[in-house]
């Protein structure tokens, strides 16, 4: 019996060591996290305390009396020590407060809900765009290194980093709008469309196919192909360069060279056993391009007048409506961290050794 009870021990002792590991990891990326948001919330309460804009006089005026800017300047909480009134802004942050916009005179949380999934639409159809053609781009690029379809591949990606997305926007607008009219012009739908569905995502092609009304999603569609095409460029040419070095790296491993000597075709070997190698760093690849459509599609949204968040941050922005350039900055900042953490989980999934 005391044999039974010794050789019992030793496995729950051993079964409680993956179970610590786990937790130990756990707390660490919280702990990891919550100082990373900590220090973005800092740096955004710190750059907002210090741009050259009274936010007081934003609110009464530059004509109010001294007794309103006073009691305005107090209600604030700017005559509090600063680390105070960081306090402070993290506990409204906490509950998603981020104060009244000067602007359009409503919480700037409601307004964000309102525009992001204008940028959330614009961004996803991008990336979808950016992943269709630049991977395969990239896979044939390292296949083919050196030759033709290697350097129009490369082109196309260094013609992508170079041109202005404002220009590339507004002649992309005269072609295919002004002179071909295959895409609808500026905005997100045409004027006699607006307001009849009903808003369920915020995300137009998809409230329309909920509705079921085919013809608002694709005069939908004919306003987000181009401008979604355009940010899907720039996508493109990251992911097919990186895919690029990501395949020749793969490609002149041991293990190609055996799976070509055992007789595997070459798409099996080139398409299975390479990329599906190179999709594990390719997914953090993927996750930052996203994030990055996400927050630098200002231009974009101001050249095509698309109601989003970046159009939102720059008129507030000229406006000197603080509360909302901050609000807007700390939901870019979170969504960076967001991207970041599921391409991290997204790795430990499709590769076991990183579990």
């Amino acid at each position: 019996m005391s044999n039974a009870v010794d050789t019992a021990t030793p496995k729950r002792r051993g079964s409680s060591v993956p179970l610590l590991k786990r937790l130990k990891s756990l707390v660490t990326v919280l702990f990891t996290v919550l100082l990373t948001l900590v220090g973005l919330l800092f740096v955004t309460f710190i750059i907002g305390r210090v741009m050259p804009v009274d936010p007081v006089l934003a609110i009464v005026g530059e004509r109010a009396s001294q007794e309103i800017y006073d009691a305005a300047y107090k209600s604030l909480g700017l005559d509090k020590p600063l680390m105070v009134q960081f306090g402070i802004f993290l506990q409204q942050i906490a509950v998603g407060d981020f104060g009244i916009s000067n602007l359009t005179a409503r919480p700037v949380s409601e307004d964000i809900l309102r525009v992001f999934p204008a940028t959330l639409e614009l961004a996803t159809v991008g990336t979808i765009f950016g992943v269709l053609f630049g991977v395969p781009m990239g896979v044939m690029a390292a296949v083919h290194e050196g030759k033709w379809q290697d350097q129009v591949v490369r082109f196309v990606g260094l013609f992508g980093y170079s041109m202005p997305i404002f220009w590339i926007g507004l002649v992309g607008l005269i072609i295919f709008y002004g002179v071909l009219d295959w895409v609808g012009g500026p905005g997100r739908l045409d004027v006699y469309y607006e307001d009849v569905i009903p808003v369920v995502t915020g995300l137009i092609l998809v409230d329309s196919l909920i509705e079921g009304d085919l013809d608002i999603f694709w005069n939908a569609f004919s306003h987000i192909i181009l401008p979604a095409s355009i940010l899907g460029y720039y996508s493109l040419a990251y992911i097919s360069r990186m895919t690029r070095s990501f395949m020749l790296e793969q490609l002149s491993q041991e293990y190609i060279t055996t799976a070509r000597v055992k007789g595997l075709s070459e798409r099996t070997v080139i398409w299975r056993h390479a990329l599906g190698n190179v999709m594990i760093p390719l997914i953090t690849v993927i996750a930052l391009s996203y994030a990055n459509l996400l927050e630098g599609s200002v231009l974009t949204e101001i050249i095509f007048a698309w109601p989003g968040l970046g159009s939102y941050l720059t008129t507030a922005l000229l406006s000197a409506d603080m509360n909302a350039v901050i609000g807007g900055t700390v939901v870019v900042g979170l969504i960076f961290v967001g991207l970041n953490l599921l391409s991290d989980f997204l790795y430990k999934v499709v590769d076991p050794r990183a579990r």
